[in-house]
C-alpha cells in the first residue's frame, strides 16, 4: 500500500485514476483546483483511504502540504487539448509548465513520479512510425507546453512519463470533445456525424487503461524510471472514417464529409508500442468495447 497524491484528479482521466488506485488498496489524495467541478469524485468520499485537497498545483502553498508524507506523485494537472490551450495560451503555459515546476520544487527525494504526457508531443509524422525515439516536434501550444514538462520531469530521478495516446471512454467527469466520445456522442443524441480529414490515421487508448499504465508504471518504477514510453496500442490505430463507421455498424446515423475543421496537432501516423510491452503493459480494452459502452453511457449525460 503506498500514499499516493494524485494532481488534477478531479478530471477525466483523474477520476478513473483515482479509482482505480482506490481499488488497488493504496492510499489516495487528490489535489485539484476544481476549475471543472469535483462531482467525478463523489463516490469515493465515503472511502477512508481517499482524501480531498482544494488547490492549485501553481500555488507552492497547496502544493507544499499536499505532498507531505506521499510515496507517488501521479501527474495529471493540465490544461488538456490544443482548443483549451489555445483558447488561453498564458493559462496554458502557467498550468503545464510552471506548475509542473513548482511541483517538481516541492517534491521530496525518493518520491516516485508518473507524468502524463501526450503523443501530441511529435506533430506531423505523415506516413511515419514513431517510436520514443522519434524526435518531437511539436506544432501546438499544448504539444509544445506538454514536452517542456516532460523534459523538466524526466531531468529528476524516479520519474516516468507516458506519451498517451487519445483517450476515449466512460468516465464520472465525462468529456464528449474526445474523438471517439464525441463520435458517439454525435451519433446517439444528434443522429449525424461530420468527419472532417476522414483519412487521418490516429491512435487510442481507453482511460481505464491509462490508468493500469499508471498503476504499472508504479509497481516496475526500479526499471523505467527516467525514461518515456510511448502508451497505447498498435491495433487501436485507425482512422477517423473507420471509426465513425465502427459506430454505424452499431447505430444508425447520418455520416457526412466535409472540410470544415483543422487538428492543429496535425495527428496522422502510427506509433509504435513496443518499449512498453516489452515490459509486459499492454491495453485491455478494445475500440469497440469502448463504442458499446459509450453508447449506452451517453443517454446518461446531461444535456449540452
Amino acid at each position: 500500500m503506498a500514499n499516493v497524491l494524485i494532481t488534477g484528479g478531479a478530471g477525466y482521466v483523474g477520476a478513473v485514476v483515482s479509482g482505480a488506485f482506490l481499488d488497488a488498496g493504496h492510499r489516495v489524495t487528490v489535489l485539484d483546483s476544481l476549475v471543472d467541478g469535483g462531482y467525478g469524485l463523489l463516490g469515493y468520499v465515503p472511502h477512508e483511504r481517499f482524501r480531498f485537497l482544494p488547490g492549485d498545483v501553481r500555488d507552492a502553498r497547496a502544493v507544499g502540504p499536499a505532498l507531505a508524507g506521499q510515496d507517488a506523485i501521479v501527474h495529471l494537472a493540465a490544461v488538456v487539448g490544443f482548443g483549451a490551450c489555445n483558447a488561453d495560451p498564458f493559462r496554458a503555459t502557467s498550468v503545464n509548465v510552471d506548475g509542473t515546476r513548482c511541483l517538481l520544487d516541492a517534491r521530496h527525494p525518493g518520491q516516485a513520479l508518473l507524468y502524463a504526457s501526450t503523443g501530441s508531443v511529435y506533430g506531423a509524422v505523415p506516413g511515419g512510425l514513431c517510436h520514443e525515439g522519434t524526435e518531437p516536434a511539436p506544432l501546438s501550444v499544448y504539444g509544445r507546453t506538454k514536452l517542456t514538462a516532460e523534459r523538466m520531469v524526466l531531468q529528476t530521478r524516479d520519474a516516468v512519463a507516458f506519451r498517451f495516446a487519445t483517450a476515449f471512454g466512460m468516465s464520472p467527469r465525462m468529456r464528449t470533445d474526445l474523438l471517439v466520445n464525441d463520435f458517439v456522442y454525435s451519433a446517439k443524441r444528434r443522429g449525424v456525424i461530420v468527419v472532417y480529414e476522414r483519412a487521418s490515421r490516429r491512435t487510442f487508448i481507453h482511460v481505464r487503461d491509462m490508468a493500469r499504465a499508471f498503476l504499472f508504471g508504479l509497481e516496475h518504477l526500479a526499471g523505467m524510471a527516467g525514461e518515456v514510453y510511448n502508451a497505447g496500442a498498435e491495433r487501436l490505430n485507425l482512422t477517423k472514417d473507420e471509426i465513425a463507421h465502427l459506430i454505424l455498424a452499431r447505430h444508425p446515423f447520418f455520416l457526412t464529409y466535409g472540410p470544415i475543421g483543422i487538428d492543429e496537432d496535425r495527428r496522422d501516423y502510427q506509433v509504435s508500442y513496443a518499449k512498453l510491452q516489452g515490459l509486459g503493459y499492454d491495453t485491455t480494452v478494445e475500440i469497440e468495447q469502448g463504442i458499446d459502452e459509450l453508447l449506452r453511457g451517453v443517454d446518461l449525460l446531461p444535456p449540452p
